[in-house]
């Protein structure tokens, strides 16, 4: 990768170390975070078959009318995505911060999800 795009870089290179140790089985699903400038979003994947089980995200029409801060609709993700995991069975994830920072909006999303009922 370029220089001229020293934190996507940055980022691209915690991500690897963290997937180095974090993987998402069929009892243990991985939750991944991604958080754009305006959105985040959140998946439920299983590695070993390469399927995601269940996503959410601030672009659903649901969380689209909603004028609310980025943390508070980060904490309405974490709910959500923890109500969904519940629906389909899933009682225990891995957590995947995508090498964010476990702060802010990420943070929120977590402990929202762990208030939801997952465990990580």
């Amino acid at each position: 990768m370029a220089l001229k795009n020293r934190k996507e870089f940055r980022r691209f290179r915690i991500k690897k170390r963290i997937r180095k140790v974090v993987l998402g089985t069929s009892e243990k699903p991985r939750l991944s975070v991604f958080r754009s400038n305006k959105e985040i979003y959140a998946q439920i994947i299983d590695d070993s078959t390469g399927t995601t089980i269940t996503t959410a995200s601030t672009m659903e029409k649901s969380f689209a009318d909603t004028k609310v801060a980025k943390i508070e609709k980060s904490k309405l993700i974490g709910q959500t995505i923890a109500k969904r995991a519940l629906e389909a069975g899933i009682n225990t994830v891995v957590f995947d911060r995508n090498g964010y920072l476990y702060h802010g909006r990420v943070k929120s999303l977590a402990e929202a999800a762990r208030e939801g009922g997952l465990k990580f």
